[in-house]
């Protein structure tokens, strides 16, 4: 069990794909990915989505995102954020995602 004070150390927020590139340092596949957090800046991930994504159909799609980690280098690239999908019955990840707009950077609590 964590504290209520644990949780909220975690910034959970909206942000929006700007950029998506192939990675193909990576050992399972993935993508890079470019995200806007608004007041929070812009700040890259790698992301294992590439079973139910196309590159094309990320751009501009809004996401939820943990922002303060600290900066995990993966093979030749460093992730600044994780962002947040739940595990199909095949292990592919499926993201988790606001169902309507909203402005980049908003706190999830």
């Amino acid at each position: 069990m964590i504290s209520w004070d644990d949780f909220t150390k975690v910034e959970i927020r909206t942000g929006t794909i700007m950029e998506v590139s192939d990675f193909p340092n990576a050992r399972k596949p993935a993508y890079r990915l470019k995200i806007d957090f608004g007041e929070n800046g812009i700040k890259q991930s790698s992301a294992q989505i590439t079973h139910h994504y196309s590159k094309e159909s990320l751009i501009n799609k809004q996401i939820i995102a943990v922002i303060n980690f600290p900066p995990k280098q993966i093979a030749n690239f460093f992730s600044e954020c994780l962002v947040l999908g739940v595990y199909d019955e095949n292990n592919q990840v499926i993201l988790v995602c606001p169902d309507k707009q909203t402005l980049n950077g908003q706190l999830i609590g």
